[in-house]
């Protein structure tokens, strides 16, 4: 398809739509990126990246990315590709709503013979009930005739330096022979990796939503483990290191204050709403996120405890909460569960701070600021910052509690040192 294919537009420069456009431009297509974000826009084509990732903003540096908000560009696309989030709302339902928007945004510009494809993680259903009728309606073009929608859900682990966009295997479905044909062609083009064809548009979306399913069902697993343990005085993270000796039939998941980011916090939720509409209800998927959603507040509940063992009232202590990202070593903070801790802390009468280096703009200039006046620490995040931490620095700053909820310190060094210490399980 590099022979053939020379426009590729992508709809989204998120963490997901800005690496592929990148590996697309480095191939050697011509990439234009449509997003409705000013900012992200102007950082793109001023060549820097929007995201804290050394490896976007070098390629970035080298790139023929035209960022814009202009969808008129659509018109000269062999490819489309759809990279917009999938929320959901308060009350956890889907919300479809940038699928929907940026349909309606394509439409009046498709032209025959394009290809169509979304890489945003939807339900089973989402192509064919959603995207399709608006692309027809608006376009007044026939899917599968006059251009071919395919779905390729996004694969990618921001931060991770092993397995890129570039590298990961992905799964391809399409509504027809001739989109998969070409889908396939367009995907093969550019990574690195096997495409596996699917057998329609719906098994290419439910691959997604039960690779993310099967994590959080797992975390919870030993989230549950790590609650019951922290009552029988068995340090959970041991027992899972001993149970991943054995060679086949287990993998290793650990507990945490918590699930965040845009997949396994959300994702469950599009596939329990569809199959509910559809009559069948996921007991087990609905029990593990609200196990995993519990887990800000049993991280609270410990503190608490231990600030009552040590005679503190809880009412009006300060609390440095450090990390707001999901995850280590970057800025995204979607879905994290710093926020439902520092919520859950203020409703019970405590005072916060928050630090996260990657976030400053949304917390404490420094760590020694956020930790002024506090007594009792919660690690929110796994920031590599915080794992250097030693009890030395936390003790010459007042703190004599640590909450450690991502198992990310040395257990043994800070109980040592006269530190009150307690992980999640451990």
């Amino acid at each position: 398809m590099k022979n053939t294919v020379k426009s590729i537009n992508i709809i989204g420069l998120g963490y997901v739509g800005l690496p592929l456009a990148l590996l697309a431009d480095k191939r050697g297509f011509k990439v234009v990126g449509i997003d409705v974000n000013d900012d992200r826009i102007a950082k793109i084509n001023a060549k820097k990246s929007p995201f804290a990732d050394d490896r976007l903003t070098n390629e970035l540096l080298t790139s023929n990315i035209l960022a814009t908000k202009n969808f008129e560009s659509i018109k000269e696309a062999e490819v489309i590709v759809i990279c917009v989030p999938t929320p959901v709302y308060e009350n956890y339902r889907p919300n479809l709503e940038p699928i929907i928007d940026a349909c309606k945004s394509i439409s009046p510009f498709l032209k025959s013979g394009q290809l169509v494809i979304l890489e945003s993680t939807v339900n089973p259903g989402v192509c064919e009930e959603v995207a399709i009728p608006i692309l027809e309606k608006n376009s007044g073009l026939k899917a599968g005739k006059d251009f071919y929608l395919a779905h390729c859900p996004e694969r990618i682990n921001p931060g991770d330096p092993k397995w890129t966009v570039a590298n990961i295997p992905r799964v391809v479905g399409s509504l027809e022979e001739s989109g998969l044909r070409s889908a396939l062609e367009f995907y093969r083009s550019i990574i690195d990796a096997e495409i596996k064809p699917m057998g329609s548009l719906k098994e290419a979306e439910a691959v997604k939503i039960i690779e993310n399913c099967f994590r959080d069902i797992n975390i919870a697993f030993v989230n549950e483990l790590a609650m019951s343990f922290s009552r029988l005085g068995i340090d959970v993270t041991h027992v899972i290191e001993g149970a991943a000796t054995k060679p086949f039939a287990f993998m290793p998941h650990f507990p945490g204050c918590g699930v965040g980011g845009h997949c396994i916090s959300v994702d469950p939720y599009y596939l329990i709403d569809y199959a509910k509409q559809n009559g069948f209800n996921h007991r087990f998927l609905s029990l593990a996120r609200e196990i995993n959603n519990g887990m800000p507040r049993f991280t609270v509940d410990i503190l608490i405890e231990h600030l009552n063992r040590k005679g503190i009232a809880p009412l009006g202590t300060r609390v440095a909460v450090l990390g707001l990202a999901y995850k280590a070593n970057v800025n995204d903070d979607r879905e994290s569960p710093a926020y439902s801790i520092i919520k859950d802390l203020k409703s019970r009468g405590l005072e916060v701070s928050s630090y996260d280096p990657y976030l400053i703009n949304d917390s404490a200039a420094s760590l020694k600021e956020a930790l002024q006046g506090a007594q009792a620490v919660v690690i929110a995040t796994a920031h590599d910052e915080f794992k250097s931490i030693t009890p030395k620095f936390f003790k010459d700053n007042g703190i004599e509690i640590i909450i450690d909820g991502r198992n990310c310190l040395n257990k043994e060094e800070y109980l040592s040192s006269g530190l009150v210490y307690q992980g999640i399980g451990k």
